[in-house]
């Protein structure tokens, strides 16, 4: 299989590079390997970034795959809403680096993370998922309704506005917006801050915090995917 994602141990942090050359879509084989560098993570217990490619943090759903309809879509969609949970749930602080677009699924992940970062300028940040054809996942519905801004929540979800990385900020997919030349270096200065946390209190706080939440998720994966023709 080729490698779409890397993982590398840093004297604080755990760093985690999507990189398909592409559009960085959320395929079977990016999500098996981010899983595998998930697991390599949770065994070192770091601080975990998770960044993408230039110009690209992921465009969403592999297209290819959605276009077919059916079981492997349903397959996808499933392991887009397993990857969503377990970042929500991860046991230490996440941080995202977003190098660029961050469409459907990819702006999903974004909210799935402790703290997000950024880059000001032309980059499209936001859940388009109505505007290319394909009903919001329920999954998608709960997880940006517990993270967006409340007066952004709708426009976001049911209207497919897009956001620059200010905008973004605003709306709540982002925490931060920096400069391209400084995303790396933001990043790693908020995972090595956040480094300093004790790991078990932050678990322990964060699962509590997004209690609701999960218990949202859950319920909307079943309903996801009890109603196939829903998708």
């Amino acid at each position: 299989m080729t490698p779409v994602v890397q993982f590398a141990e840093e004297d604080k942090y755990a760093l985690i590079t999507l990189d398909d050359g592409k559009a960085n879509a959320v395929s079977f084989a990016l999500l098996e390997q981010l899983n595998a560098a998930l697991d390599q993570a949770e065994a070192v217990g770091k601080v975990v970034v998770i960044t993408g490619r230039p110009g690209k943090f992921s465009a969403g759903f592999d297209l290819s795959v959605m276009g077919q309809g059916g079981e492997q879509v349903l397959k996808l969609v499933s392991g887009g809403a397993d990857i969503a949970s377990r970042i929500l749930q991860f046991p230490t602080p996440v941080v995202m680096a977003a190098t660029g677009h961050a469409l459907a699924m990819g702006g999903i992940m974004l909210m799935t993370a402790d703290y997000r970062l950024g880059i000001a300028g032309d980059y499209k940040l936001g859940l388009n998922e109505v505007a290319i054809g394909m009903s919001m996942p329920r999954f998608g519905v709960e997880i940006a309704r517990a993270r967006l801004d409340p007066a952004h929540f709708e426009l976001s979800v049911n209207c497919a506005y897009l956001y620059d990385a200010e905008g973004a900020v605003e709306a709540g997919y982002l925490d931060e917006a920096v400069d391209s030349g400084q995303l790396m270096y933001r990043a790693v200065a908020v995972a090595e801050q956040l480094s300093g946390l004790d790991m078990q209190a932050h678990q322990n706080t964060k699962s509590r915090v997004r209690a609701p939440l999960l218990r949202a998720l859950e319920e909307a994966m079943e309903k996801d995917f009890a109603d196939k023709g829903g998708l």
